[in-house]
């Protein structure tokens, strides 16, 4: 049977009230020096910072999708181009009408001596002005020469010439729309820009005199027989820039180019059109935006806010003086957040849990201690008042066993407290257990001497017996050492209650089980068994229980509580039970190890 520690209530020692004030007055000194607590920085904080920037993230995305398409460059490339054609095709038509009704005979022949023929400027301008009111262009006639013959802007009458412009539309009435219309005036500009296209100006006095070519590029062409289109900038009161398409065809009798005629219309439908594309583009914007603005604080909630409570949680735990501060439990949202929830939980129980360990450790130790320190100081008080020889040497017997007892006690405490440590940071390597369990059969057999025997000195001690698989793997990770102590301590504890010429038996097998592969190591003596209820207090601390006639003191009561977290470090199990005959009766005990393969 093991080795089995006595059972005491220990009620956990209360805290001098100098101990606590001291403690309270520490931990306000740490939060002074610059642990602000969590409630005073949630007040800094009225907007999580993880939630800015899910938003950031969330709305620059859309921003740069909207951007995109507000710039819109071939749509304008495509309307400039379109208008273009329209132009090209009125101002055809306007030059075959010229043509053929605008042109004259010449007052002197060619050089060759041939008929030739003109554009009359008085027939030419009826038939401009009149042509161009069926159009909102604006008509240009030029002779072969490049001389100004017609303007349908230009009213010539017996008063004089009247000149028609369009006034530029009016500016909004209200200041918010008059920002708008400058800053989309602006914008407009630059997606997509126009600073590459020619400006365009008109000079006074420029409707009478010839015009170089380098002034009218499309004019020039036409004069060559060609037609030319340009696409200009016009600079407008404000910030704006507007547009203006010109063509110009040439004006033909029998392919002889008789003059030029040039349309010009404004580019304020091509802009119109693409303002509407990009209010309706910022229309849906603005939707989106509202739609993204609300997901992103939906998704920043569900994110920010259960974390912050963890953090709180958290925060009270460590700055609480009791265990009413819980984690908040989170693991019904499936996700990671839920995962941490419950390792947070997990990790909270596990440290009141190990500092409720400490507490009763320490408890335990000094309680253990105190035994044979009063035992020492009262033989060390008598022994000083005894003259007889026999009884002092009996007290000096009595110290000494004390002393050892100490000794023997406060190593197995020491043991017993760095195997926490050791555990945690030790790699875990294949262990053969089978291998192991041989090799402490064999050194049990060489060592074992009849003196071992439990009642009579020439009694043949226990024997070992092991029964292992054919060909079973029983290799399973772990520190050897450490296993090869917690087998130490069972079979020496079967063998301490096992009765002369008794039979230890160690038994390995695997075993599969939950979806698990394992090692089952079974160590059964034929002692007296344990006492019935006691099956799970064996493995306390100090829990000690020994056979009858065994000196008193040569055991700390620790070797199977250290053997059973030994096994638990494994991610094992440790049990123990009696073993019964078909009748009932109890024939032994027996210590069941289990050991995960992984």
């Amino acid at each position: 049977m093991a080795s089995v520690t006595d059972t005491r209530s220990k009620a956990r020692p209360q805290e001098p009230a100098k101990d606590k004030a001291a403690k309270d007055k520490a931990a306000k000194g740490k939060t002074a020096q610059g642990k602000v607590p969590m409630s005073r920085r949630d007040d800094r904080w009225r907007v999580s910072p993880l939630t800015l920037r899910i938003l950031a993230v969330n709305v620059l995305a859309l921003a740069l999708l909207v951007v995109g398409l507000l710039y819109l460059g071939r749509y304008q490339d495509r309307l400039i181009q379109a208008e273009l054609e329209a132009l090209a095709t009125e101002a055809r038509i306007f030059a075959s009408a010229l043509g053929e009704g605008a042109v004259q005979r010449a007052a002197t022949a060619d050089e060759s001596g041939q008929e030739s023929y003109e554009l009359s400027p008085e027939l030419g301008r009826q038939m401009v002005r009149r042509l161009a009111l069926a159009t909102e262009t604006h008509t240009r006639l030029f002779g072969v020469d490049g001389t100004l013959l017609s303007d349908s802007r230009v009213l010539t009458g017996s008063a004089g010439k009247i000149e028609i412009r369009e006034l530029p539309a009016p500016p909004a009435g209200d200041p918010v729309s008059s920002t708008i219309n400058d800053l989309y005036a602006r914008f407009i500009d630059v997606v997509p820009s126009r600073e590459g296209l020619p400006l365009y100006r008109e000079e006074p006095g420029r409707s009478s005199a010839p015009r170089p070519a380098a002034q009218w590029p499309d004019v020039e062409r036409a004069l060559a027989g060609e037609i030319g289109a340009t696409v200009w900038r016009v600079e407008s009161p404000g910030a704006r820039s507007d547009l203006l398409l010109t063509v110009a065809v040439p004006v033909q009798r029998y392919k002889e180019v008789l003059g030029a005629v040039l349309l010009s219309c404004s580019g304020a439908e091509i802009d119109g059109a693409i303002r509407s594309v990009r209010s309706d583009i910022l229309k849906v914007f603005a939707v989106a935006l509202l739609v993204t603005v609300a997901l992103s604080f939906y998704l920043a909630g569900t994110i920010a806010r259960p974390i912050r409570r963890l953090a709180q949680a958290a925060d009270r735990v460590r700055t609480g003086h009791g265990r009413h501060a819980e984690i908040p439990d989170f693991t019904r949202r499936g996700d990671e957040i839920g995962e941490l929830s419950g390792v947070l939980r997990d990790m909270t129980a596990a440290l009141w849990a190990r500092m409720d360990a400490i507490e009763r450790f320490a408890a335990d130790v000094a309680h253990e201690i105190k035994n044979p320190l009063t035992s020492l100081r009262s033989a060390v008080e008598t022994v000083n008042r005894i003259e007889d020889p026999g009884r002092r040497a009996r007290l000096m017997a009595i110290i000494a066993d004390d002393v050892q007892r100490l000794d023997r006690l406060i190593s197995d405490i020491s043991n017993a407290s760095r195997l926490d440590a050791e555990l945690s940071r030790a790699e875990l390597e294949p262990v053969n257990l089978g291998a192991m369990l041989s090799m402490l059969a064999d050194i049990h057999r060489a060592t074992a001497t009849p003196a071992t025997a439990t009642s009579e000195d020439n009694a043949p001690p226990p024997r070992l017996a092991v029964e292992l698989p054919a060909g079973g793997n029983l290799t399973v990770p772990g520190l050897e050492g450490r296993l090869t102590q917690v087998f130490q301590n069972l079979i020496a504890n079967a063998v301490s209650f096992s009765p002369p010429g008794g039979v230890v038996r160690l038994a390995a097998r695997t075993v599969n089980g939950n979806g698990r592969s394992g090692v089952e190591i079974t160590v059964s003596d034929d002692g007296p068994g344990i006492p019935e209820g006691k099956e799970d207090a064996i493995f306390e601390r100090f829990y000690t229980e020994r056979p009858a006639g065994e000196k008193f003191g040569i055991h700390s009561g620790l070797g199977l509580s250290i053997s059973k977290q030994i096994v638990e470090a494994h991610g094992g199990t440790i049990t123990a039970a009696n073993r019964r005959a078909p009748n009932g009766e109890i024939i032994g005990a027996a210590f069941t190890v289990r050991l995960p393969r992984a």
